[in-house]
């Protein structure tokens, strides 16, 4: 009887000590598929839309789990080169639809350096260097925000969503659950829904027909509102990219003992340009802050952060689970991170924000911040002075809104998917003052006022039968 054959050996890790040497030529194979994918594209995203990207990707891919395996150098040449052919690339000047910008290298190095490692920031035995990390990185970006603040501190989140959530959290905890939020119509979505989520009353919208929260409209509804209150503003609407009044909703907020919490995730890092600071009069004020660094901050996503002034706020987070966090171990001086996210497995999102803090420092940031709203100003100036567009404002972050000046509303809905169709452009699409507008968000700092001048010639090119 033929003894069957002995199996195949296990494929080999990412971590450990020949990890890197595993690692290698994979990583070969990886970017040369990038840049093929890339070139394939040949532009800010695939042509032809979803009908034709889906038919190349169910070609590439094939049996989703075949009876062999292909090898990974294969299925890395296909697949990646497949992901790359057919993405939205943020890193492509004329891709600026949303506020998804494009990863910078270090950053996107040092996730594989985390990746490989897979360390978990839900107990100290997972990831004793990772967590030690991110204590340093949470408690030092927090120090800018609250520079004054007891013991700032915060909380790395996948982004503000989850942080907004996590800030009316700590004031439902705070105040109980008759809790009222109070939120301008341009507020981010996830405002309200956390209000929901959380079983609390619903929000209530105050208009916003300027585009930022009225401190006189705030005024009134804070005197109509008994019991507690959470006021939510924002540095950096979703829209528009416009700062609400900080310095003025949170005087109100103090004469009427109502908490403050700032959705800063799109304007906060701004705190870091000694040019564009001053914009941001008042944010320390808040009793949490929502700060994205995949926004402003370039890094891959997710890295949210919540912030708060004093370590002490972050109190009602605090868990208990025998396996991760034991009151023996905790005791004994190991470090309880169970109570640092509504999450148990998550990643180490602080490291490539660390390694992209030392990389850069605070004047490479600035550098980039300062850059990416000049872009901006140039693109609306460009716009301002061309007789065939009709720009809403000038900017006050990335973002500029524009129409052009003979198409109405479905004209210029069918525009923007033409763009999307064809490969040729990525923009987005606000309403503003009743209509229609598409919007620039501007956050790729290797754009160069070329690039702009090249998407305003190709709008003024484009078919608006």
């Amino acid at each position: 009887m033929t003894a069957p054959p002995p199996p195949p050996p296990p494929p080999p890790l990412a971590g450990g000590r020949t990890g890197a040497d595993a690692l290698r030529p994979l990583l070969d194979t990886v970017l040369d598929a990038l840049a093929t994918g890339a070139a394939a594209r040949g532009g800010p995203l695939p042509a032809g839309g979803p009908d034709t990207v889906t038919a190349r990707v169910t070609a590439a891919l094939g049996d989703v789990l075949p009876a062999h395996g292909t090898g990974a150098h294969e299925a890395l040449r296909t697949l990646v080169r497949t992901l790359a052919e057919g993405a939205a690339d943020p890193a492509e000047p004329l891709c600026a639809a949303h506020l998804h910008g494009p990863p910078l290298a270090v950053a996107t190095a040092a996730e594989l350096a985390a990746s490989a490692l897979n360390p978990s920031l839900d107990s100290w035995d997972q990831a004793p260097a990772a967590s030690a990390i991110e204590a340093l990185v949470t408690r030092g970006l927090a120090a800018e925000f609250y520079p004054d603040g007891p013991a700032p501190d915060a909380l790395v989140t996948t982004g503000g969503t989850e942080a907004n959530q996590l800030a009316v959290l700590l004031a439902r905890e705070a105040h109980g659950p008759a809790l009222t939020v109070l939120h301008g119509a341009n507020a981010h979505h996830s405002v309200p829904r956390a209000a929901w989520l959380l079983g609390l009353p619903p929000a209530t919208a105050l208009p916003t027909p300027a585009g930022v929260l009225d401190p006189a409209r705030l005024a009134e509804a804070l005197a109509a509102t008994p019991g507690p209150t959470l006021v939510t503003a924002t540095a950096g609407t979703t829209d528009a990219g416009l700062i609400d009044p900080l310095d003025a909703i949170a005087d109100l907020c103090a004469a009427h003992g109502a908490e403050l919490h700032i959705d800063a995730a799109y304007g906060g890092l701004l705190a870091l340009s000694p040019r564009h600071r001053p914009r941001l009069a008042g944010l320390h004020r808040a009793q949490s802050l929502t700060v994205d660094l995949h926004k402003l901050g370039w890094q891959p996503v997710a890295a949210g952060l919540l912030a708060v002034p004093d370590t002490r706020l972050l109190a009602p987070l605090a868990h208990r689970a025998d396996y991760l966090n034991a009151a023996d171990d905790t005791e004994a001086g190991l470090p309880d991170l169970l109570g640092r996210s509504l999450r148990t497995t998550r990643r180490p999102d602080a490291f490539k924000i660390a390694a992209t803090l030392r990389a850069l420092g605070r004047d490479g940031l600035a550098h980039l911040i300062d850059r990416t709203c000049d872009l901006a100003r140039h693109l609306a100036a460009r716009l301002d002075a061309h007789p065939a567009f009709e720009l809403h404002a000038p900017p006050t972050l990335t973002t500029v809104l524009f129409r052009p000046t003979d198409a109405d509303d479905k004209t210029l809905a069918d525009l923007r998917r033409t763009l999307l169709h064809t490969g040729h452009a990525v923009l987005g699409r606000a309403t503003a003052d009743g209509r229609l507008w598409l919007k620039a968000t501007l956050l790729n700092p290797h754009t160069t006022p070329q690039d702009l001048d090249t998407l305003v010639t190709l709008l003024e090119g484009s078919d608006r039968r």
